[in-house]
């Protein structure tokens, strides 16, 4: 019988992962694993500004000046519009998570470049929770951010001298910061720290070389409802969301990827798209309300995974086709280590692995970096990336998890 043919295929939408992500990390948490999540108690909520002048390392030559217009890009400014909320100081997640706070942001991005970058606007969700504490009113904490980036101007086949760092017109915004927090009043804050972003497609298109910045941010924040900061801990819940324990995840996930080849000593970017599909089964141990520790074993059928040995001979190009690999030759089965940090609402992952079972060709080290985004106590949706040697993008992993 002849062996069935792969045909990559081609997403006409390919925004779609990017939508579907950040929609979904909008879902209303019900509860976290540590702590229930209600609103019994009124949250404090806040509105606010920030600006993020940066500066843009050239990452590609691109970015260096090797482009139409021959401009260099080098800086760039956010200005965000912010709302969100903390927790009520009388609440169970107030007193064990106290200063936390989470909202969604929505913002401009010029890189001083919009012929050839475009202006992207990017709508985030973050969270960000106090890492030392100074005095009643300053204090030092981390936030982050997740979301995407619409309106770049992308890489345009037509026009090869174009030959942009994005891909597509929407991206993925992610953020890291370290930010100085004051209260001026009950109702006005201010912040200020470093923070750093990344734009990317998450390889789901190529080219994916991304652009990143590192600057300063700037913020002014009104508090619509002051809440009085003044509770005394609860021995037995802070015992309790303390004592150590081990849950277990079991995730499931899809996504698609783009993927280059070395046939016959050419390197070869295959036209179209290709599946993914994986299941992480992942025990953590709770060392305290916050982190967690633990291995994971994990599998992953990727539709691009050893098909030099399958080309279909006379086709090439864009019409290039591959006889479809054993089931066998195209599964990874891996072990990991991971830790995580567990907030309300929200909880950040991040693993080293190795495959002992790889198909031919693939890299049998990788990482892992999750966003995992509590809809109820036991179920999350997860939005994470997949990397080899700390820097050869994989594929995305959009799931789902249970949390036993």
């Amino acid at each position: 019988m002849p062996q069935s043919v792969i045909i990559p295929f081609h997403m006409n939408k390919k925004a779609l992962f990017f939508i579907l992500a950040f929609i979904s990390s909008f879902a209303t948490a019900s509860a976290s694993d540590s702590t229930a999540y209600t609103f019994s108690h009124k949250p404090e909520w806040h509105i606010g500004v920030e600006a993020a002048p940066a500066w843009v390392p050239g990452t590609n030559d691109f970015l260096r000046g090797d482009n139409l217009f021959g401009q260099k890009v080098n800086a760039m400014l956010g200005t965000d519009i912010r709302g969100g909320f903390k927790f009520n100081p009388a609440s169970k997640e107030g007193i064990l998570y106290r200063g936390a706070y989470q909202g969604i942001g929505i913002g401009v991005n010029t890189f001083f470049a919009g012929n050839i970058l475009g202006t992207p606007l990017s709508a985030y969700v973050y969270q960000g929770a106090p890492v030392a504490r100074f005095n009643k009113k300053l204090w030092l904490g981390y936030e982050w951010q997740f979301g995407i980036a619409c309106g770049w101007k992308p890489y345009d086949q037509q026009t090869p001298e174009n030959h942009a760092p994005v891909s597509t017109s929407v991206t993925a915004h992610m953020g890291l910061g370290i930010k100085i927090h004051y209260e001026i009043s009950s109702r006005w804050q201010l912040s200020a720290g470093v923070a750093a972003r990344h734009y990317s497609n998450g390889n789901t298109s190529w080219p994916n070389r991304g652009v990143n910045s590192i600057g300063a941010t700037i913020g002014v924040a009104y508090v619509l409802n002051p809440q009085e900061d003044f509770h005394e801990p609860l021995s037995s819940v802070d015992e309790e969301a303390d004592r150590q324990r081990w849950t277990y995840d079991l995730m499931v996930f899809g996504a698609w990827r783009k993927r280059a080849l070395v046939i016959n000593h050419d390197p070869i970017v295959l036209p179209g798209k290709f599946g993914i599909a994986g299941m992480q089964f992942s025990p953590m141990l709770h060392l305290n309300r916050m982190v967690s520790v633990g291995p994971a074993i994990d599998f992953m059928w990727d539709e691009s995974a050893g098909l030099s040995k399958y080309k279909v001979d006379g086709s090439y190009g864009d019409n290039i086709k591959f006889y479809r690999p054993p089931f066998g030759k195209q599964i990874s089965v891996g072990a990991s280590a991971h830790a995580e940090l567990t907030m309300p609402i929200f909880a950040i992952n991040a693993g080293l692995g190795f495959d002992f079972i790889k198909p031919e060709s693939e890299r049998r080290f990788y990482q892992s970096l999750t966003l995992k985004t509590f809809v109820s106590k036991n179920l999350y949706l997860n939005i994470g990336y997949r990397l080899g040697r700390f820097k050869d993008p994989q594929n995305l992993m959009l799931g789902i998890g249970l949390r036993l």
